[in-house]
C-alpha cells in the first residue's frame, strides 16, 4: 500500500517505519530540513531502540523515503497519517493549530479518494472538525478515521509492531476496510482491531492516559503517608500488586511521571470536561498531586544540606523522564535540578542518552559529566531521578570514596535498604525509612 505520514517526530517516525517494515511504500513528510536530511541518512533525530536498524534496512530497500514537500506524502496515497505535534497551550488544552494546518495541506494535494488518519492525540471531537476543514478546501472523497496511538518510549517500535489492541474510530464501512487492510500484519496473533464511532476513540486515548496516569499518582500519596506512619512502600506495592484485580503494573513510586503524554492529556482531558460543564476532579487531583511530587525530596535535601546551597555540589544520575529515552520533557528531574539551583548549588549531571535534549532545557547551568562516577566526584550528595539499568547495581565503595559524603537521595527506590546500609550509605527514598 502506498502510504503518506505527516510530521516526523516520535510518533509519526515510529508509525511510517514500521508499516514500511511490512511491506508498504511509506512517504515521511516534515518541514524541518535537518530533520529529514539525518533520517535520509538513517539516522532518527530521536533514541528510541531498534528505530534505527529499522529505518536503515527499509531506506536500503526503498520502501520508506522523507521529504519536506506535503505534496510528496499526499499524491497516490491511498492513506495519509497525521502525526503532528498537538502540544499543550498556557490553559491545559491541546494546541491544535498545527494538525488543522495539516488536514488542509493534505486536502490541497489531494488527486483522489484518501483514508485521513488521524494519529496525533487529540480532544473528543477533532475529527469532526478536521472534516470540516478537509470538506473548506476540497471537493475530493475522503475518510477521517480517529487511530490513537499507544507507544511507550523506550518499546515505541515494540508496540507497534505487537499492539495490545488497535482502536480505529470510523464512519464508513471503506474507512474501516482500508484500516483492517493496513493493521491486518500486526494483529496476526489475535490481537483485537476495534472498530467504534470517531469521538469513542478519540476518549479511549485519554481515558486510558489518565487511568495510568491516576495510579502513579495514588502510589505516589500512599508512599508520602508510609513516610509519615513507619511503613515501607516496597511492601505495601507488592501487597496491593498482588491482587488479581489490581495488578502491578504503574504502582512504582518515585518523583512522579513526566514526557510528552500523561502531563498533557491529563490536562487536557480536565480543559474538554470544563468546556462541557462537567467536573472533572479526579483528573485535577492527579495532576496536582504529580506536581507536587517532582520535588516531593527537597524537603529531606533541605534537612541533610541546609537550604542555602551555596558551595554545595549536588550530582544527579538521570536526566531523562524515564529510562530508554532522551525525552526531557515535564521530567522530574529538570524540575529538581532547578530548585536546587535556584538554593545556589552547583550541579554535575549524567544521563545516559539525554544530555544533548537536556541541554535545551538546562542550557549552561549545569555540568555535564561523560559518565556516572565522574558526576558525583567531590559532590555533597548523589541525586537519582531516572531508572536506567546501569544505575541499580553501582560500585558503593566508588560512590563513597567519590562522595564528599556517602549521601543519597534516590527518587526511584533503585536500592535494597540492606545493601546500602551494609554499605555504610545514608540513603533516603520515596516511601521508605531513610537509612542513617
Amino acid at each position: 500500500m502506498q502510504i503518506g505520514v505527516l510530521g516526523a517526530g516520535y510518533v509519526g517516525l515510529v508509525t511510517g517505519t514500521c508499516l514500511a517494515e511490512m511491506g508498504n511504500h511509506v512517504t515521511i513528510a516534515d518541514i524541518s530540513e535537518h530533520k529529514i536530511e539525518c533520517l535520509r541518512k538513517g539516522r532518527s533525530p530521536h533514541f528510541e531502540p531498534g528505530l534505527d536498524e529499522l529505518l536503515v534496512r527499509n531506506i536500503e530497500d526503498g520502501r520508506v523515503k522523507f521529504s519536506t514537500d506535503v505534496k510528496d506524502a499526499v499524491a497516490g496515497k491511498t492513506a495519509v497519517f497525521l502525526a503532528v505535534g498537538t502540544p499543550m497551550s498556557d490553559d491545559g488544552s491541546a494546541n491544535l493549530s498545527y494538525i488543522r494546518q495539516a488536514a488542509a495541506d493534505v486536502a490541497e494535494n489531494m488527486d483522489g479518494y484518501r483514508a485521513i488518519i488521524i494519529k496525533s492525540t487529540v480532544p473528543v471531537g477533532t475529527n469532526e472538525e478536521l472534516s470540516a476543514v478537509v470538506r473548506s478546501k476540497t471537493t475530493q472523497e475522503f475518510d477521517m478515521i480517529s487511530n490513537p496511538e499507544f507507544l511507550k518510549e523506550g518499546a515505541a517500535v515494540n508496540d507497534f509492531m505487537k499492539p495490545d489492541r488497535v482502536v480505529v474510530g470510523v464512519r464508513s464501512e471503506q474507512a474501516e476496510t482500508v484500516m483492517k487492510r493496513i493493521y491486518s500484519p500486526f494483529v496476526r496473533t489475535g490481537r483485537p482491531i476495534m472498530v467504534m464511532n470517531p469521538e469513542s476513540a478519540e476518549m479511549v486515548k485519554y481515558a486510558s492516559n489518565a487511568l495510568l496516569a491516576s495510579r502513579i499518582s495514588f502510589m505516589n500519596e500512599m508512599a508520602n503517608i508510609c513516610n509519615e506512619v513507619g511503613a515501607d512502600v516496597e511492601l505495601v506495592r507488592k501487597g496491593v500488586g498482588s491482587d488479581s484485580r489490581l495488578g502491578g503494573a504503574f504502582l512504582f513510586p518515585g518523583l512522579g511521571y513526566g514526557g510528552s503524554c500523561f502531563p498533557k492529556d491529563v490536562r487536557a482531558l480536565s480543559h474538554v470536561a470544563k468546556l462541557k460543564n462537567v467536573s472533572c476532579p479526579i483528573c485535577d487531583a492527579i495532576d496536582a498531586t504529580n506536581v507536587k511530587q517532582r520535588t516531593i525530596l527537597l524537603p529531606l535535601m533541605d534537612k541533610e544540606l541546609g537550604t542555602d546551597l551555596k558551595g554545595k555540589k549536588v550530582a544527579v544520575w538521570g536526566l531523562a523522564f524515564k529510562p530508554r529515552t532522551d525525552d526531557v520533557r515535564e521530567a522530574p528531574a529538570i524540575y529538581m535540578i532547578n530548585e536546587l539551583i535556584a538554593r545556589g548549588a552547583e550541579i554535575a549531571v549524567f544521563d545516559p542518552e539525554a544530555i544533548e535534549t537536556s541541554k535545551v532545557e538546562l542550557g549552561d547551568t549545569v555540568v555535564y559529566a561523560e559518565s556516572s562516577y565522574e558526576a558525583i566526584a567531590g559532590a555533597d550528595a548523589l541525586l537519582i531521578c531516572t531508572e536506567w539499568n546501569e544505575f541499580r547495581s553501582p560500585d558503593f565503595d566508588k560512590i563513597k570514596k567519590l562522595l564528599k559524603q556517602p549521601l543519597i537521595f534516590d527518587g526511584r527506590n533503585l536500592y535494597d535498604l540492606d545493601i546500602v546500609r551494609e554499605a555504610g550509605i545514608r540513603y533516603y527514598s520515596i516511601g521508605r525509612p531513610a537509612v542513617l
